[in-house]
């Protein structure tokens, strides 16, 4: 019988669809354990083999606790609403749920081949109506609360409201927009409901706001930090500027000090935990009110004054970690997009701030902060009053500044700073020295700033600094923030980098806001008429006037009377009940924030999860995912389940207990070696009629691997010569010449990825598939290597469809089966490296699976035998069960395929083909290659699912070693090897050994001098 692993793949794949194999129970008296993938977003290029790579670890995992009796949740779904879709979209006409559904059809016909044991039964999809509703209801909820910092949680809007009624705002601690006006319990209640609910919108989770975002015009949408890449859009290359825009916004920033100290809480790597800590960014330091110089033209006294400032002096507020340092303030740097560069700009400045401020619109705030070298600004004209010496301070605008982060404004100290430093020094601003350096040095303090600034927090006092010389930089901190609170020009503070997360986005194929709009002001919609489903619209583009594509939906207005979207008013009255929806859509990580929620209570039509499903599952025990989600979905998600939590719908403070990020399947990419040759060439012809033919231009060919450094050489030219030449009489159908002139100019050589597919595993091109692969190399000309073979270059690079070097699953499922696959990516190497695919490598696996078949099975049929296993074969057995034990709940997955290697090797070795070692060892290695454990189980004479069966034992009894082979030495060089029993006596062994012939031989008829015996170990005769 040999070993059939399509036919095997397909029947249990359809055991385990048919009978529901995989399927959790519902509020089940076994322990639960919840393993969750995150999900993908299902493009239409379907998986490569880089994908499944964490998908294959979670299912190890997940059929591993089955074996230890855990009720195991391990569902999957589809990330399903995404640009990708609607920008198909636009080009082609058709519906993004066509498109999706289809992408969705494919990932699942992949998914299945491989063999997870997913509950495909709790699949969810956020772009279901059914989903996307309580991602609606949860928008809701989030709109319906405050975050009380008195009781460090976020509360129902009611209970605020209540305390407006009773006693006004005047002792609220919330979570809010600044500069909130103080009002009285008796103001509150003299308000209309207008007034009202503008106040409450300023203290609400999410709320509207005009806020600094990334426009990318060519995709007409609001873009996330990560979906831009060098300053262009990911997604089409397309430029990105920085656009001021109203936008839903929540207020994660709330959350910023739980979300760090519940990094405390969980079994993350330290190196994802310090992802998140560096992108919540807490700073501890002071806050400082620099007031500025009243702007000199009229037009600016002019709008000045309108705007109701009676103090006479604008102000800036500025964040700094190092108010020690204030008085080593030499200049200003505002962010461009600041709200009062445009009002203290000088009439003289104007021109050069806009010019400034229009290029920086250009740049992504990543770009910005990435880029340390570049150093640009301009001056306003304006100046600030420092607050403790009066003195003038020029206000600058820099784009190393950003207008989101702390308060769009620094308070540059040179001295203290190296980017101030490096400004300073590029524009010729004073630098300020107020450093000493500790101990004393009788030479210029200066010096400790001639090169550089001087950052350090320790090792020296102020000088220059008033009030503050002698002072350390901790003294001089308590002093500043003190007497700044005294003269109330700033004050201590906790600072955060992480921002509101803007939650708008201008698009057509994402969730819909349960939002409608009475004067200009944002109502909920009522939850029991959930969902509001998205419209259809005849294209997905913004409007002609710039409205995001539901505006172009003809009945998006929702209808009061009706509770239903409606068609906008057409008679009069109607306008009385009839209201515009909001016309953004949510970002793609609103329905990625709460899924995991969903999958514990899929079909519940009630609620998003009953109060039994969570509290049985909790929260997830275990997730695998990539590492670029380091950052912003794992920090929605976290925020949204402890809002959850805080507004009483769940009970678990974080969702993720153990996150795993897999590392990365790389591609090994293959690159053609183009070099285009100019060259002018002149023939005179064979019968010296004194005509010459001449031409020139430029000649394309791809040169072989060992040629494609050598292109200048007059090896290489040679070769290309002769080409060229054939090429040129072949057009000139010229047969005979005297003579001929070929001169050829400088060439140009450069890498071209070609598809990995026409490439053998030597590395080979096959020329003809290249020159059929795409029409540009229709007519590709190849200088070969001299056996006349095409050698490609290789290099490992990240696998993607846009660098041909992509390896489907579906092609290694086909050729070497699933399991294969499975063994294969696990034995790459450890989790979380990346790690490249070489599919030469994946033999050896296969060869490994047809092995371990033998032993259960010969030419004729089923081997195994009932007869008592040896000894040897319970030590290799156990060995084996404890190792691969060990490496799966240490997620060492390589290690264990290895441990199945040799112990098939040895098994082998020994011809075991008894039922008490190869049952268990079918067990054990089932949760790697599901497939052809099964059928052995099977074959076996079992009924049911191998899934189900209990995961052997480990007996450390097999593994005590009875005896020991010994080295024995004679004055310390070794002569021979015996084997005792390690219980044995040393008077015995002494003995035994000492009678021993060959130890008779080495000692010749003499007496030993000493005989050492190191039990267990060595024995060594001094003769």
């Amino acid at each position: 019988m040999k070993y059939n692993p399509n036919e095997i793949e397909a029947r249990w794949q359809k055991y385990w669809a048919e009978n529901k194999t995989f399927m959790a129970d519902d509020l089940s008296d076994k322990p639960k354990y919840y393993v969750l993938d995150m999900f993908p977003y299902p493009s239409g290029a379907g998986l490569h083999v880089g994908h499944p790579l964490g998908y294959i670890a979670s299912d190890i995992y997940a059929r591993y606790k089955r074996h230890q009796g855990y009720n195991v949740l391990h569902p999957q779904g589809y990330d399903s609403f995404g640009l990708p879709a609607e920008q198909y979209a636009i080009q082609t006409g058709q519906h993004p749920a066509i498109t999706t559904e289809a992408n969705i059809n494919r990932y699942r016909e992949q998914l299945d081949k491989i063999g997870f044991s997913f509950d495909w039964d709790r699949e969810v999809r956020t772009s279901s109506p059914e989903y996307y509703k309580w991602t609606q209801w949860i928008f809701i909820q989030l709109f319906n609360s405050w975050y009380n910092k008195d009781a460090d949680k976020a509360e129902s809007i009611c209970t605020l409201i209540a305390i407006f009624e009773k006693e006004g705002n005047a002792s609220v601690d919330a979570v809010s927009d600044d500069n909130i006006p103080v009002f009285t319990a008796e103001d509150w209640n003299g308000y209309g409901k207008e007034k009202q609910e503008r106040i409450l919108l300023q203290y609400r989770l999410t709320y509207l706001a005009e806020t600094e975002v990334n426009w990318c015009p060519a995709l007409g949408t609001v873009l996330a930090n990560d979906e831009i890449v060098n300053g262009v859009s990911e997604r089409g290359g397309h430029p990105v500027i920085r656009k001021k825009m109203t936008q839903w916004s929540m207020r994660i920033s709330a959350y910023a000090e739980r979300l760090l100290a519940g990094l405390e809480t969980i079994d993350w790597t330290e190196s994802l935990k310090e992802s998140q800590r560096n992108w919540i960014g807490k700073s501890v330091g002071a806050s400082v009110i620099f007031k500025v110089k009243q702007p000199t033209s009229e037009k600016d006294m002019v709008e000045y004054f309108l705007t109701g400032d009676d103090t006479g002096d604008y102000e800036i507020e500025v964040f700094t970690t190092r108010p020690d340092t204030i008085f080593g303030v030499t200049f200003m740097t505002l962010a461009p997009e600041h709200d009062l560069v445009p009002r203290i700009t000088t009439p003289e400045q104007k021109a050069a701030v806009e010019q400034y401020i229009e290029a920086t619109a250009r740049r992504s705030e990543r770009d910005r902060m990435a880029d340390v070298k570049t150093i640009s600004g301009v001056f306003t004209g304006a100046y600030a009053e420092h607050p403790f010496t009066k003195e003038p301070i020029p206000v600058w605008i820099g784009d190393y500044v950003l207008a989101g982060y702390g308060t769009g404004a620094v308070m540059a100290v040179p001295a203290g700073d190296q980017r101030d430093y490096d400004f300073a020094k590029h524009f010729n601003i004073p630098i300020k020295n107020i450093f000493a350096p500790q101990p004393t040095k009788e030479e210029n303090p200066d010096e400790i700033i001639a090169e550089e600034a001087f950052s350090a927090k320790e090792g020296f006092t102020l000088i220059n600094s008033d009030f503050l010389d002698g002072m350390s930089y901790k003294e001089a901190t308590k002093a500043v923030i003190k007497n700044l609170e005294d003269i109330g020009r700033g004050k201590g503070k906790t600072n955060y980098r992480l921002r509101d997360a803007v939650f708008s986005r201008q698009r057509y194929w994402g969730e819909p806001f349960p939002v409608y709009y009475v004067n200009g002001l944002p109502q909920m919609i009522a939850t029991e008429h959930l969902p509001v489903r998205l419209p259809e619209v005849e294209k997905y583009l913004p409007t002609e006037d710039g409205q995001p594509p539901l505006g172009n939906a003809k009945d998006w207005y929702w209808n009061t009377k009706t509770n239903s979207v409606s068609t906008p008013p057409l008679e009069a009255g109607e306008a009385d009940y009839i209201f515009p929806l909001e016309l953004n859509t949510m970002p793609g990580w609103a329905g990625s924030s709460w899924y995991w929620l969903r999958y514990m209570d899929p079909f519940n039509k009630e609620q998003f999860v009953s109060p039994e499903h969570e509290a049985y599952w909790q929260n997830v025990d275990l997730y695998i995912g990539g590492s670029e989600h380091a950052t912003g979905h794992l920090l929605y998600s976290r925020f949204w389940n402890k809002f959850l939590k805080d507004r009483g719908y769940i009970n678990s403070e974080e969702p993720f207990k153990k996150l795993i990020n897999q590392g990365m399947i790389l591609g090994t990419s293959a690159f053609v070696h183009e070099a285009v040759y100019n060259y002018s060439c002149t023939i005179e012809d064979v019968n010296f009629t004194g005509m010459n033919d001449s031409t020139e231009g430029s000649f394309t060919v791809y040169l072989s691997k060992s040629l494609a450094d050598k292109y200048n050489t007059e090896e290489v030219k040679k070769k290309v010569k002769n080409l060229l030449l054939n090429d040129i009489f072949a057009s000139k159908a010229i047969k005979t010449y005297r003579k001929v002139e070929l001169e050829f100019g400088e060439a140009t050589v450069r890498s071209i990825h070609a598809d990995v597919s026409l490439v053998n595993a030597s590395d080979e091109l096959d020329m003809d598939g290249f020159r059929n692969w795409r029409s540009e190399y229709n007519t590709a000309r190849f200088i070969t290597e001299d056996n006349g073979n095409y050698i490609v270059s290789r290099e490992v690079e990240k696998m993607s469809k846009s660098k041909y070097n992509v390896v489907t699953p579906d092609d290694i499922c086909e050729q070497y089966g699933a399991d294969t696959l499975r063994l294969y990516e696990m034995f790459l190497g450890p989790l979380e490296q990346a790690k490249p695919w070489n599919t030469a490598g994946i033999t050896g696996v296969s060869g490994f699976l047809k092995k371990l078949w033998k032993l259960y099975f010969d030419d004729k049929g089923l081997i195994v035998n009932s007869n008592p296993a040896s000894a040897e074969a319970y030590k290799i057995l156990h060995r084996t069960i404890k190792k691969v034990q060990d490496d799966i709940e240490n997620f060492s997955f390589n290690t264990s395929v290895s441990s199945f290697m040799i112990a098939v090797n040895e098994l082998t070795a020994i011809n075991c083909h008894e039922r008490l070692i190869l049952e268990p060892l079918a067990v054990i290695i089932s949760p790697y290659a599901p497939h052809i454990a099964e059928e052995l189980w099977h074959r076996l004479g079992h009924q049911g699912s191998i899934s189900k069966v209990p995961f052997p034992i480990f007996k450390p009894e097999y593994l005590v070693e009875s005896s020991k082979e010994y080295p024995v030495s004679f004055n310390g060089k070794m002569r021979f090897k015996i084997e005792l029993p390690l219980d044995m006596p040393q008077d015995e062994m002494q003995q035994l050994i000492l009678a021993d012939e060959r130890t008779v031989q080495q000692l010749e008829g003499k007496a030993p001098k000493k005989v050492i015996i190191v039990p267990g170990k060595i024995i060594n005769i001094v003769m």
